[in-house]
């Protein structure tokens, strides 16, 4: 079993992230470099360590990049704590310390929390407007998540 997967029984350091959001990127570029977000999404997807030649065959794919910029940006997110490194067979091999759905769900905690110093109620009507324009399925869930959250600090 990979870390990434058994991350929720032990809490790794929590990854840094930089304070800025590209608005303008998509996914996980918001909040990680564009090739940061391609070879966080090749690790992933690999499961289990993996090279840097390993990562680098896989982001080649869609991406011209070169195998020294590849390690260049493991090691940086290594850095971050992102990534962990151990040498096996006396190669370098990268793997996620958290799985992806836990580290969109910490993004996207740590960007709703920058978001709301603008003001909470801006920020909760524009998220409102947003998902009515956007998805109305997730609008509806988001009452019930509201609804669940209310109840449970009633009972505390």
């Amino acid at each position: 079993m990979s870390r990434a997967k058994r991350s929720t029984r032990r809490a790794p350091e929590r990854p840094r992230l930089q304070d800025t959001v590209r608005l303008s990127a998509d996914g996980l570029a918001k909040v990680l470099g564009d090739l940061e977000a391609r070879i966080m999404r090749a690790v992933w997807s690999l499961d289990a360590p993996a090279s840097a030649r390993t990562v680098h065959e896989r982001v080649a794919r869609e991406h011209d990049v070169a195998l020294l910029t590849v390690i260049t940006v493991l090691n940086k997110l290594v850095a971050k704590t992102l990534l962990s490194r151990a040498k096996r067979d006396d190669v370098y091999h990268y793997e996620a310390r958290l799985t992806e759905s836990e580290f969109r769900a910490l993004a996207s905690q740590r960007v709703v929390q920058g978001i709301l110093s603008l003001g909470p109620q801006a920020v909760a009507a524009s998220l409102v407007d947003a998902l009515a324009e956007h998805d109305r399925a997730q609008l509806t869930e988001l009452g019930r998540m509201i609804r669940r959250k209310l109840k449970e600090q009633e009972g505390s």
